[in-house]
């Protein structure tokens, strides 16, 4: 009946706390890169959201001031302006890790008349190795993004 029970209290040896460290040093350097291309991903997406974004906006002003409104990408300066009678009326930074190009090369501007048609246009945003197709509908102004 009295049975006893002896603890073993030498803790870890030396030798198994380096493999638990070897083991977990493993496990990071493979998970690690995969964690930075997501963030990077989903930094991307969040960019071209913003970006889409901004072209329904003005698609929006234009109709509820019932008067036409511009969305111009100026790629060299990293910007995006929303103008309206030769005057700006919002401007908002780009990424510089964000390229953008539009086809034709001169359809950088986007123009929006007061009943909701454009002139269309297709943006090509680019970050490293991802990316995206931005195209505004001539005829209906719908915005649409498509990753590539």
């Amino acid at each position: 009946m009295g049975q006893r029970v002896e603890i073993d209290e030498r803790g870890f040896t030396l030798l198994e706390l380096l493999v638990t460290l070897l083991v977990l040093a493993v496990v990071l350097s493979l998970a690690g890169p995969t964690i930075g291309r997501s963030v990077e991903g989903v930094r991307t997406r969040a960019e071209v959201a913003r970006f889409a974004a901004m072209l329904r906006h003005t698609r929006e002003q234009a109709i509820t001031t019932r008067r036409p409104h511009s969305l111009l990408v100026d790629p060299p300066g990293h910007r995006v302006m929303i103008m309206s009678d030769d005057e700006v009326r919002e401007t908002r930074a780009l990424p510089e890790h964000l390229a953008v190009e539009a086809e034709p090369p001169p359809a950088l501007t986007v123009r929006f008349e007061p009943y909701g048609v454009s002139n269309g246009g297709t943006f090509w945003l680019t970050a490293g190795a991802i990316r995206y197709r931005v195209t505004v509908d001539p005829l209906t102004g719908r915005v649409r993004t498509e990753r590539l």
